[in-house]
């Protein structure tokens, strides 16, 4: 790829027949999914390493929708375009480096905060317009069965007046599907870099439906696993509300994309068919952003029962606790209270068991009647007082 290669000029836009330059339009094929996706062929190879590639992951060259060449490097890229006045150039980059960016940007003139966007990535959603760029961040959502996870991916995307350039910092969306979905059409990629622009929209709100699906789920199993106290049900509640903050960060702002969209309808002439098209997709981002919304509400009233059936538990072990102890209590009152009562004639009959001669109640003929009465008495009394203070 050669450095600094010279600024092409820009052709005329692609003209509707009598050479009426074509306004800008927002589309996609009928709700993404027209009879011809089934039977949509595979996509050529991607663009190999040859030739400087780098980080593209598949450059193509269409004209009137079909594709008329697949170049290996941005070099054979800009060459061929300029080789095609008429023609549309759509290259997909991963992680690419600061060098190819600025190649584009010097080729295709885009602006240098959108690039500067496109290097550091960790952007949110947005939709801003460079002169004759739009220059459009979207945030990609899969789902993962086995961690039961979320995986967001972010994606960039020029759109000019002859280009589409889609840069990828993840893995996700897988654009292929997209590719070969509009090579499949090619009545609707013929009408240019929007057309194209409005498939990735399409695919990336689209996948959100099995996120939607599985987070769906999820929430059923919290529910269940709340209701039947298990302990690290709290932790799975957090976490997924966390990509649930993320998930809305990613579909909030499309909604006001597409209806930012949407008002541009009269000023650059949208076809009506087009028009109801594109507000099938914003539908569907404010039914997707709807039930995020209500996700987060619901995980909130999961933990707040989750804390409230948890305080229960506490207070039931507390009070077990507490009656165990109450018990406990009562049995040390009646053992200490047996102990009390035979501890008075035990001390009797210690203290005369010492046998000396000096006691005067030895030698006395009521002395052993009088030690058994006084130990009885005591006794006696002992339990009386323990029995009014219901120790016994």
């Amino acid at each position: 790829m050669s450095e600094n290669p010279p600024r092409r000029q820009r052709p005329t836009p692609r003209n509707t027949p009598g050479g009426t330059p074509r306004k800008h339009s927002w589309l996609r094929p009928a709700n993404g999914r027209t009879d011809g996706d089934a039977a949509a062929p595979p996509a050529p190879p991607a663009a190999g390493s040859a030739g400087g590639a780098g980080s593209i992951v598949h450059a193509a060259v269409y004209r009137d929708g079909l594709r008329v060449a697949t170049p290996d490097s941005l070099a054979d890229t800009y060459r061929l375009l300029r080789e095609q006045p008429e023609g549309m150039a759509w290259i997909g980059l991963q992680r690419p480096s600061e060098s190819e960016l600025l190649s584009l940007a010097e080729e295709f003139g885009l602006h240098q905060l959108a690039v500067e966007d496109a290097l550091e990535a960790h952007q949110r959603p947005k939709l801003e317009r460079y002169g004759d760029t739009l220059f459009v961040v979207l945030r990609a959502a899969r789902y993962l069965d086995a961690p039961e996870e979320v995986d967001f991916g972010e994606l960039h995307v020029f759109v000019g007046p002859d280009f589409v350039i889609t840069v990828r910092h993840s893995a996700a969306p897988d654009l292929s599907a997209v590719r070969s979905r509009m090579e499949a059409t090619p009545e609707l990629l013929s009408l240019g870099p929007e057309a194209v622009l409005y498939a990735i929209l399409d695919a990336v709100v689209d996948g959100y439906a099995p996120v939607v699906a599985g987070v769906q789920n999820d929430i059923d199993e919290i529910e269940t696993e709340v209701f039947s106290g298990d302990p690290a049900v709290s932790r799975r509640i957090y976490e997924l509300a966390r990509e649930m903050v993320e998930f809305q960060r990613a579909t909030r702002p499309l909604v006001g994309m597409l209806h930012g969209l949407m008002a541009g309808f009269a000023k650059y002439g949208t076809d009506d068919e087009l028009q109801r098209y594109l507000r099938d997709v914003a539908d569907h981002v404010t039914h997707t952003s709807e039930r995020v919304d209500g996700f987060r509400s619901a995980l909130a009233d999961i933990l707040q029962v989750n804390a409230t059936l948890v305080t229960q538990q506490q207070n039931a072990e507390m009070r077990a606790l507490a009656e165990a102890g109450f018990e406990q209590n009562e049995e040390i009152k009646k053992i200490s209270s047996w102990a009390a009562i035979l501890f008075a004639p035990t001390l009797v009959g210690t203290i005369y068991g010492m046998n000396f001669d000096a006691m005067p109640e030895l030698h006395w003929a009521f002395g052993y009647p009088f030690a058994i009465l006084l130990m009885a008495v005591v006794c006696v009394s002992l339990y009386f007082i323990f029995k009014r203070r219901d120790w016994l």
